[in-house]
């Protein structure tokens, strides 16, 4: 895979979509402080389009638009943790907290099983790129080229994974539906240089250290070398 870990079977969760939302939220708040007009704002526009896209309601939308503006507002910090999973399986965790040392405390006791690194123990092993998820019935590799996206992956729910620049997101996001493609979320992300393979045992037991960093409310994303 070497790009964004994703729980399986999140999507039958019962508060998946709810999990969905508060990430978002987080997300676009902070997005809005450097403007809340999404015409203005390209990294706002794509979360706003992606909040659109899993029917996050009105309510919900308008008032994680306004929430950087309220005076009681809380106010949330990005962490990023590096580590190991069991098995050496390179991971970079993602977070926004309103109490890093409360994070810090957890991502501690989540990684008992695996280990905890410094920063930059493992990110030197991963490209950052931008990340476009979309589904079409386009032929994916021609969508890249006339996109302008780096490189492809096909996911296993049928939708197409396109690789950017960092800088390029926005404009790739923009040329795909011309390939007959719908941009479904975009953000810049973390990719593994060299994704590991494992065996089912120990593919299985990674699986179940990622969910439980997963399951903590701070993480926002996970990227591992699987």
């Amino acid at each position: 895979m070497g790009a964004q870990w994703k729980a399986k079977h999140r999507a039958e969760a019962a508060n998946a979509k709810g999990r969905l939302f508060g990430k978002l939220s987080k997300e676009i708040s902070i997005a809005a402080r450097s403007g809340n007009d999404p015409d203005m704002n390209p990294k706002l526009r794509l979360l706003v389009d992606q909040a659109k896209k899993a029917s996050m309601p009105r309510e919900t939308l308008e008032r994680a638009l306004k929430k950087h503006t309220d005076k009681d507002a809380v106010n949330y910090e990005a962490t990023t943790y590096e580590g190991f999973t069991p098995h050496r399986v390179a991971v970079i965790v993602e977070c926004l907290t309103d109490n890093v040392n409360r994070t810090a405390s957890e991502m501690r006791l989540l990684f008992r099983k695996g280990q905890l690194g410094t920063s930059g123990s493992v990110s030197w092993d991963f490209d950052r790129v931008g990340m476009i998820e979309a589904q079409g019935s386009g032929d994916p590799e021609e969508a890249a080229i006339e996109a302008g996206a780096q490189d492809f992956e096909a996911g296993e729910d049928g939708s197409t994974m396109f690789y950017t620049e960092p800088g390029d997101l926005d404009l790739v996001c923009k040329a795909l539906p011309d390939s007959k493609y719908t941009v479904i979320s975009a953000k810049l992300g973390w990719r593994a240089k060299n994704p590991v393979r494992l065996g089912e045992a120990e593919l299985a037991e990674v699986e179940a250290f990622l969910a439980a960093i997963d399951n903590n409310d701070d993480v926002q994303d996970i990227y591992a070398a699987l």
